[in-house]
């Protein structure tokens, strides 16, 4: 005989919000930041933001995330003014899309 298993959404909305899935997903946010801060790109010799894009890599994490506010949610985010033209290029040939941030998820969003 199969087991019977009544759900209450009430039930798995705390589950959601528990402390212990804030830490799991800031822990997984943490390991994709540490893969695109290995991978990101540094620059060239004389540039005067030599290092800056690596450098500005931050987490963040809330109980209260997705599109109703509940679950718990980690952020990874770059914060130099030119991380979406490292990310996706600029249009032109000396600016190419890197990618850094879809290819780090891709790695450390698994379980690790």
């Amino acid at each position: 005989m199969a087991a019977r298993v009544k759900v209450k959404r009430k039930g798995v909305g705390g589950m959601l919000r528990m402390p212990g899935m804030q830490a799991e997903m800031l822990r997984r946010a943490e390991a994709i930041k540490s893969i695109a801060q290995a991978s990101s790109p540094v620059g060239d010799e004389g540039d005067p933001h030599r290092g800056n894009y690596a450098a500005s890599w931050q987490t963040d994490s809330t109980a209260r995330g997705g599109r109703r506010r509940d679950r718990a949610v980690a952020v990874v985010r770059n914060t130099s003014y030119y991380a979406r033209w490292v990310e996706y290029g600029n249009g032109r040939p000396s600016g190419p899309a890197h990618h850094v941030l879809l290819r780090a998820a891709q790695l450390g969003g698994g379980n690790q």
